[in-house]
């Protein structure tokens, strides 16, 4: 047992005494290793060391290239930028005229570019590349300022008055080359146009206004203003957009017979005259305003769209002068000299202001054109203080007339028809004076068109009463106012003054005329008719006379004679007289004559039944009853004719 426990001790001695010497071997390599390790990290630090310049070196080469790269891509951008400014300048250098379009792209070429070298900051290259292509800009805007006034000078031209009565309505239309019309003498020919009817269905009437400048150079000329407008051009634009229409406009309007009257050339002109120059400033205002201002307005509108403050600017300017020159007709009008006749025209001036009156709201929008607008309002309200101060006028001037015109056959005087006629016309602008009289109204006591009209007749029957005392024989006063009455009844009946004023003051009025009839009767043959009554013909004693007849019941032979010499003397007076006289309604003059022979007729028969065997005995019988009865009638046939003397002798 002992000897196999020392061997055991044995074996592990040796194995522990190899472990012992391998670990010391495994030691030492490992001593070895690390100490070959650590000589290795130092050459390795030292090749690193070494290789640093090198690869600092590779990068920056590397870092130069990708600048190289860099900066040929810049360069490629930079001189492709160059090159457009090149092919631009040799496109502005050439001008816009033949090609309108490729001059404007270059110009937007141009504008790129500098806006490109000035994104380029601290070269001095730059900075001069910028003011030649700026300097380059400037030629160019230059050029395009005239190609717009050339372009816009060839195409605008004025318009001739045939093109624009073209674009009337059929009814509007003149019938000759001129827009006068042939009227009444009141002016009234354009009363068409301001009637009822025509207030109805003006709205439904179109007006075409025509192409002032063809459509396809509008485009050209808005982008030539796009382009002044983008370079800080807008006052010169607007000068010479100006400068072209405004006298193209004035021009138009010259040619169509616009002319400029101050109020002393108005005060100057006959009636006549000036009243078909009213007619036609009349037919002007609605062809300016419906055609030519509207054509410009369109113009505007297109050139400068997308600039509605510069279009409304350049529409003001250019229309201002030609605005001016109409409402300074109107205004000469409303401030000269009041008269009657002017009335009617003056409510034509007003009626046509308030028909376009939305129409000038319309086109003159914006501030820019609001003196014009206030020009064309204060217009219209002066015509209509001076309409109605006018009417005022004349109703005073009825009732105060003093003309010496003599009528001396007693028919209608020549101030009744004329105010008859005034009056008749006033009833074509019922709409429009009750818009006078509403705009003055004060009181709800105010004047209107039926108490007016009631005040004008009166005032008319006062001023006729006073005329009728210039005759010396009263019969021929009630025949002047019974013809004159007469003729205003009948002239209120068939006019639509009669619903108006009314039935009761037809009648009334009637009435009027008969009394004066039966007045004129009582005046005329009361002394005629006393010759043919028997009082004083026959004596108190009833003696016989003169060979006593029974059918004279004793009268005298000689009375007898006397009454039929006094007779056929006053017959013949009253015939030469009066036929000198006039009724000049057939009607009432027929009617007159009827009520004298159905008072003489019967008396003188009688008288002649009864009393002429008195003087047919006698010697020479037919010297007193010189006439028959029917010798009468046909004279009485003769009166009221307005004969002259001759006439009335043969």
């Amino acid at each position: 047992m002992g000897i196999v426990v020392a061997g055991v001790d044995d074996l592990l001695s040796d194995k522990a005494a190899k472990m012992r010497e391998s670990l010391q071997k495994s030691q030492t390599i490992t001593e070895n290793v690390v100490s070959i390790l650590g000589s290795f990290d130092h050459r390795l630090s030292a090749l690193e060391t070494a290789m640093r310049p090198t690869q600092i070196r590779t990068h920056s080469i590397r870092k130069a290239h990708e600048n190289i790269d860099k900066t040929l891509k810049v360069a490629e951008v930079i001189l492709a930028h160059f090159d457009q400014i090149r092919q631009a300048e040799a496109k502005i250098l050439k001008g816009p005229h033949e090609d309108l379009e490729s001059y404007l792209q270059a110009i937007a070429k141009l504008r790129s570019n500098i806006q490109f070298f000035g994104s380029i900051k601290g070269s001095k290259s730059s900075d001069a590349v910028i003011n030649h292509a700026n300097n380059l800009l400037a030629k160019a805007i230059s050029k395009l300022e005239n190609e717009f006034k050339q372009l816009l000078s060839s195409y605008s031209k004025p318009v001739e008055p045939e093109r624009l009565f073209d674009c009337l309505p059929n009814s509007m239309r003149p019938s000759s080359g001129s827009p006068s019309h042939d009227g009444d003498p009141n002016g009234k020919n354009h009363s068409n146009h301001h009637s009822e009817a025509h207030n109805n269905t003006a709205d439904a009437v179109v007006y075409t206004p025509p192409a002032l400048i063809p459509p396809r150079v509008l485009p050209l000329l808005h982008d030539l203003a796009q382009q002044m407008i983008d370079a800080g051009h807008r006052q010169q634009l607007l000068k010479i957009y100006r400068d072209v229409r405004s006298n193209v406009l004035e021009e138009s309007l010259r040619k169509l017979g616009v002319e400029k009257l101050s109020k002393d050339d108005v005060q100057k002109l006959q009636w006549e005259i000036l009243e078909a120059k009213i007619g036609n400033w009349i037919h002007y205002m609605r062809i300016a305003v419906k055609l030519l201002f509207a054509g410009e307005r369109k113009v505007c509108d297109e050139i400068f769209e997308g600039f509605d403050s510069l279009s409304e600017q350049c529409f003001a300017e250019v229309t201002t002068n030609s605005v001016s020159l109409l409402l300074s007709f109107g205004e000469a009008i409303a401030k000269s000299k009041r008269s009657p006749e002017k009335l009617f025209v003056l409510l034509d001036m007003y009626e046509i202001m308030q028909e376009l009156q939305s129409e000038i709201e319309t086109l003159f929008k914006g501030k820019a054109c609001m003196e014009i607008r206030d020009a064309a309002m204060v217009l219209t309200k002066r015509l209509a203080q001076t309409a109605q101060e006018t009417f005022g006028d004349f109703e005073e001037a009825v009732e105060k007339d003093a003309t010496k015109t003599a009528v001396t056959d007693g028919t209608v005087h020549p101030l009744t028809s004329y105010v008859i006629n005034y009056v008749k016309f006033l009833f074509d602008y019922r709409s429009t004076l009750k818009q006078l009289f509403q705009e003055f109204e004060v009181t709800k006591d105010s004047p209107q068109l039926a108490s007016v009209t009631m005040r004008i007749m009166q005032a008319l029957q006062t001023n006729l009463d006073g005329k009728s005392k210039q005759y010396k024989d009263l019969a021929l006063t009630h025949l002047f106012l019974m013809n004159n009455v007469h003729y205003i009844v009948r002239s209120v009946r068939r006019s639509d003054a009669k619903d108006l004023l009314g039935d009761d003051w037809v009648q009334r009025h009637r009435r009027i005329v008969q009394q004066h009839a039966n007045q004129y009767k009582r005046n005329a043959w009361a002394k005629i008719l006393q010759c043919l009554s028997i009082q004083g013909l026959t004596s108190s004693g009833g003696g016989s006379g003169d060979g006593g007849n029974g059918s004279s019941s004793g009268a005298s032979r000689a009375v007898v004679k006397d009454r039929f010499k006094t007779f056929n003397t006053m017959f013949e007076e009253l015939h030469q007289k009066q036929s000198q006289w006039t009724v000049p309604d057939s009607e009432l003059r027929e009617s007159l004559r009827l009520a004298i022979a159905e008072v003489l007729m019967p008396a003188y028969r009688s008288f002649v039944k009864r009393f002429g065997s008195l003087v047919e005995n006698g010697k020479n019988p037919h010297k007193f009853v010189k006439y028959t009865a029917e010798d009468l009638d046909r004279m009485l046939g003769e009166f009221f004719e307005g004969k002259n003397m001759n006439e009335t002798r043969r």
